[in-house]
C-alpha cells in the first residue's frame, strides 16, 4: 500500500492539523497534500490518510477526525484532536524517521505526548484555556520554543551555533510579522464590524461580509444583545457564537445541544434544516450550504438561547 495524498480540510487553519502535516509529510514526503472538504477526497481509501476532516476517526481505516459525536478520548477522558491522534498512530515511525534509537522510543513517545501534543489537544477541543493553564502551557511559549532551536548540547561541530541561529531567523521572523498584520487586520476589521452592527439594530444575528476578529467591535458597540454571527466561509456559510472574554470558552449562547457533533443528513434532521452541514462538539460553530440555511438554523439556536434564559429567570 502507497499513500500517494495525506487529506485535511481547506480553509483556515488550527494547530492540530497543521502539526499532524508535520508528522505525515516527513513519514510520508511523496504524497500530495491536499486541503479539502469534497467528499471525494474526505473519504477513505487505501492511498489516503485524512485527519482533522470527514467525522469519522477509524486508524485502521487511516481517518484521524475528532469533531464527531461520540469524540475520540484517551484512557483517563481527555479528548484528542486529530494531532493526538496522528501522533498516537504515527508517532513512533516518526520518531524512527527523526533517528531516536529503539530503546528510547516509548520514553520519548510518552513524554512527547504529555509535554506537547496534550495541550494542543485540549486547547483545539475548548478543554483548556491557554490563559488559565498555567504549567501545562509552561514549555510551549514562544521564547521557550524560539530558544530550543539552538543546538543540542553535542552538536559542537564548528559553526553550529551560528547555523542554528540563521534556521530560527525566518521562524521568528514569521511570528513577528504575523502579530503585526493581526493587529492590523483586527482594527479594519473593527470598522467593518461597527458598520455590520448599525445594519443588525437590534436583531439578535450580526452579519459579516466575511471572517473576521468581530468579539472587539462587538463590545465597543455595547451591543449585548447580539448572540450569533454569520459569514460567507468559501462557498458555504458559517454561524458561529461570541464568546464572552478572550480568556474565557463561554459564549453568550451556545449553539443547541441536540446539533453537537452532526453532519450532513444527521445534522439536517436534528436542526430541521436543509442544508445544515456541520456542527462543532463544542457547538460554538455550525457550517451551512447557502445563507438562507444558515440563517434558519441561527432563528433556531437564538429561540432555543431565549427560551433557556427565560427559563433560567422563572425557575
Amino acid at each position: 500500500m502507497t499513500i500517494t495524498h495525506l487529506v485535511t480540510h481547506s480553509g483556515g487553519f488550527h494547530a492540530d492539523e497543521l502539526l499532524s502535516s508535520v508528522i505525515l509529510t516527513r513519514l510520508f514526503p511523496e504524497a500530495e497534500l491536499v486541503r479539502s472538504r469534497d467528499k471525494a477526497w474526505i473519504s477513505p481509501g487505501e492511498d489516503r490518510i485524512i485527519y482533522d476532516v470527514g467525522g469519522q476517526f477509524d486508524a485502521a481505516a487511516q481517518i484521524f477526525d475528532h469533531h464527531q459525536r461520540p469524540n475520540p478520548l484517551r484512557e483517563d477522558g481527555q479528548p484528542y484532536s486529530s494531532f493526538g491522534l496522528v501522533w498516537a498512530q504515527y508517532g513512533r515511525q516518526y520518531l524512527r524517521a527523526m533517528d531516536v534509537p529503539e530503546h528510547d522510543i516509548e520514553a520519548i513517545h510518552g513524554s512527547f505526548d504529555r509535554g506537547f501534543v496534550l495541550p494542543v489537544d485540549l486547547l483545539d477541543n475548548g478543554a483548556v484555556n491557554a490563559a488559565d493553564a498555567g504549567p501545562l502551557f509552561a514549555s510551549l511559549t514562544l521564547p521557550v520554543l524560539l530558544e530550543s532551536l539552538n543546538p543540542v548540547f553535542d552538536d559542537r561541530e564548528d559553526g553550529a551555533d551560528d547555523r542554528a541561529f540563521m534556521a530560527a531567523l525566518p521562524v521568528a521572523r514569521a511570528f513577528v510579522e504575523a502579530q503585526i498584520r493581526r493587529k492590523a487586520a483586527k482594527y479594519r476589521a473593527e470598522a467593518m464590524v461597527m458598520a455590520a452592527i448599525e445594519t443588525a439594530g437590534e436583531g439578535r444575528i450580526l452579519e459579516l461580509p466575511m471572517g473576521m476578529p468581530f468579539r472587539a467591535g462587538v463590545e465597543n458597540a455595547g451591543a449585548d444583545h447580539l448572540l450569533f454571527v454569520i459569514h460567507p466561509r468559501g462557498t458555504d456559510w458559517a454561524l458561529t457564537t461570541i464568546r464572552v472574554g478572550d480568556d474565557t470558552f463561554d459564549n453568550r449562547a451556545d449553539l443547541p445541544a441536540a446539533w453537537a457533533g452532526l453532519t450532513d443528513d444527521a445534522l439536517e434532521a436534528a436542526s430541521g434544516v436543509k442544508g445544515a452541514k456541520f456542527c462543532h462538539n463544542g457547538r460554538f460553530i455550525a457550517v451551512a450550504s447557502s445563507r438562507e440555511a444558515v440563517l434558519k438554523m441561527a432563528y433556531i439556536a437564538v429561540a432555543e438561547a431565549l427560551a433557556r434564559a427565560f427559563e433560567g429567570l422563572n425557575s
